[in-house]
């Protein structure tokens, strides 16, 4: 270059504007990336130069165009649109869902309702399987209101009334791997089979599965391997396994739709931020392990529930009674670690009266999820299906529910913990309860409310 074109010297510029640049490019030189902060990872990158961004903007629409890939692929450019941390977790996920393309977003109610928007048009017809997540119902619910669309919503464990509720207008069948709260099983093989042959009047028909609870672990089958066309799930729970990360994501091999998914993203966020996704890919192969021994736990505790007197009913896969037991037999290999139960002849305010009893031992936390460290209760009426009525509450077989997420604890402990609750609960007044949740919060140094 001509000597007036050489650009000014950052040895001669200020203190404040020379270190901040020399501490970036020292950041570059150690972790061979272009980060934009001297402690690493940021959510954009030095490009150089307009070359590599007009080269991102023509594979982005070569890919979209041509739908051989999906484009959470790409290259970093900004965070919104993913980040170095971000694939790799999007590789994580396409491995364990054998799926040609995952997206990676800030929940599971995201991930649905993202692939929701793309497949629900003007005139959509959806079947839904009742017990599902009721925000996902919700969101469905109001897209039909807006679009001049409909929804059915189908018993649990049937899959002869969602074949018999496709129409010719139907776009997709949605349903769960296992059920929350009841823990109901599908048999994908049949599913898939059910939404192959509806194509001939419903050209368009796509099946849609929530594997948050049986996550990629349980199916002896990869679901994407037996046909299914997406995977929906909130890895919020065992995906992640400590409470710490809130997240969701999309997989699917139909390349086409997920690349409109990305769109959606890019325009309105949602995209998981670099910082979890490196927290979750960090401690993704110890998740399964932590998983595996909720199972066993689940399954411990729900034997013992299932010989006790005072008990009416149990849910959970690993109970030879559960009404799916050959479908989970032939096409699940974890239980999961979601339970739920009723006591025998226990009204509403009872059977919640038992739940704050419980948690006096404390062990089990009175808590909304599952799939963290410590186990975790809750009154599921007063916690899920808080203003349905009574009348809508059993027909969805969650009154009079307590739903228990199992932890790592010992098997033995919250078994203990089950027992001294179910023998002293009658004995314990509401007064008690209060006096115990004052107490308990002066312990934990709690402001008292």
């Amino acid at each position: 270059m001509a000597e007036h074109t050489h650009p000014p010297s950052r040895a001669k510029m200020s203190t404040d504007t020379r270190e901040l640049h020399d501490a970036v490019d020292d950041a570059i030189r150690r972790d061979r990336k272009p980060f934009l902060h001297p402690d690493g990872q940021s959510i954009q990158l030095d490009l150089l130069g307009s070359a590599p961004m007009i080269a991102w903007q023509e594979e982005k629409a070569r890919l979209s165009f041509l739908a051989e890939d999906c484009w959470s692929h790409l290259p970093t450019t900004y965070a919104r649109y993913g980040s170095e941390s971000t694939r790799a977790l999007v590789s994580a996920i396409e491995k364990l869902e054998h799926a040609s393309a995952a997206i990676a977003v800030d929940s599971g109610m995201g991930a649905a309702a993202l692939l929701f928007d793309v497949l629900f048009e003007p005139g959509t017809h959806a079947v839904v399987v009742q017990a599902s997540y009721n925000k996902t119902k919700a969101y469905l619910k109001r897209l039909a209101e807006r679009l001049g669309g409909s929804i059915d919503l189908v018993p649990e464990g049937s899959l002869a009334h969602i074949e018999s509720a496709i129409t010719e207008a139907t776009r997709f069948v949605f349903v769960e791997t296992y059920s929350n709260p009841l823990t109901r099983a599908v048999d994908v093989e049949k599913l898939v089979a059910i939404v192959s042959r509806a194509k001939e009047r419903s050209p368009r028909i796509v099946s849609i599965v929530d594997n948050t609870i049986a996550t990629p672990w349980a199916p002896n089958t990869p679901l994407l391997e037996l046909g299914v066309d997406y995977v929906v799930a909130s890895g919020t729970k065992a995906m992640d396994g400590r409470d710490r990360n809130l997240w969701g994501y999309i997989a699917s091999n139909r390349i086409r739709e997920m690349n409109e998914v990305m769109d959606l993203v890019a325009m309105r966020g949602g995209i998981l931020d670099w910082r979890r996704s490196q927290s979750i890919v960090t401690a993704l192969d110890e998740a399964r392990a932590r998983f595996e021994r909720r199972c066993r736990n689940a399954s411990a505790v729900a034997s013992f529930l299932a010989g006790h007197g005072q008990i009416s009913e149990v849910h959970h896969p690993s109970l030879p009674e559960h009404p799916d037991a050959d479908v989970i037999a032939t096409h699940y290999s974890l239980p999961g670690s979601l339970l739920s139960f009723r006591l025998d002849g226990a009204d509403e305010d009872t059977t919640r009266h038992f739940c704050d009893v419980l948690v006096m031992t404390r062990v089990p936390r009175y808590a909304l999820s599952f799939d963290g460290l410590v186990t975790k209760v809750n009154h599921h009426r007063s916690v899920s299906e808080y203003w349905a009525t009574e009348d809508e509450a059993r027909v969805l077989g969650i009154d009079k529910l307590v739903r228990l997420g199992v932890g790592l604890e010992a098997a033995d402990d919250l078994i203990a913990c089950l027992d001294w609750a179910l023998r002293s609960y009658p004995d314990v007044s509401d007064e008690d309860v209060i006096r115990w949740q004052n107490e308990r919060r002066r312990e934990l140094n709690l402001e008292p409310e």
